[in-house]
């Protein structure tokens, strides 16, 4: 048997030091030299892994996808537990909501080809919403493109909210409780979920 291939360290070191530091400056704001520290490498070694910042930052972005896919697990026949389930992941994860965000703000969708990670993504979750409405799980009224944003809008509300969250933290457990509920009756009013 053939042993699996050790991972690569450094190139480890790399992909951790860039999360934090997309996360924090964003794709234009974030510097390759800070990278470089952050991993104890040379950014030499950073561009033999990564062709370019922007390449780095797209290998990091389909990493989150695949994370927030894992964590949230869309089933359309219950989309307000699947809302509650994102809703939950980027409160825990607030920095991945940031670095999810830079994208969307800075490469829009003039930097995307057809095999781009979120594209793929998008498209996949949206097939998956057409086949739940063929099969009678989902209202059909709604285009699934629809569905998919709002859904995800609503369950991603909060994250981008941190000012308004309690600085006591007597009540912070309860008003995150609270929101919660919010955001799943929110997308049950709109989307109830099979059977329900």
């Amino acid at each position: 048997m053939t042993p699996a291939p050790r991972a690569d360290s450094a190139r480890d070191r790399v992909i951790a030091a860039a999360k934090a530091e997309f996360a924090m400056h964003g794709i234009a704001g974030a510097r390759v030299d800070r990278i470089a520290k952050a991993a104890k490498t040379s950014k030499e070694r950073v561009y033999a892994y990564f062709d370019s910042k922007e390449d780095l930052y797209r290998h990091i972005s389909a990493q989150e996808l695949a994370a927030v896919a894992e964590a949230g697990r869309l089933d359309p026949a219950d989309l307000p537990a699947y809302a509650g389930r994102i809703h939950d992941y980027f409160l825990q994860h607030p920095e991945h909501y940031r670095l999810m965000r830079w994208g969307q703000l800075e490469l829009g969708t003039g930097h995307t080809t057809p095999d781009d990670a979120v594209r793929q993504s998008v498209a996949g979750k949206i097939e998956k919403l057409r086949h739940a409405q063929e099969a009678g799980q989902l209202d059909p009224a709604w285009d699934p493109v629809d569905v998919l944003v709002l859904v995800n809008q609503i369950a991603m509300a909060w994250a981008g909210q941190p000012d308004l969250l309690p600085a006591d933290e007597a009540n912070h457990a309860a008003f995150l409780a609270a929101r919660r509920t919010a955001v799943v009756a929110a997308v049950q009013r709109l989307f109830p979920a099979a059977g329900a």
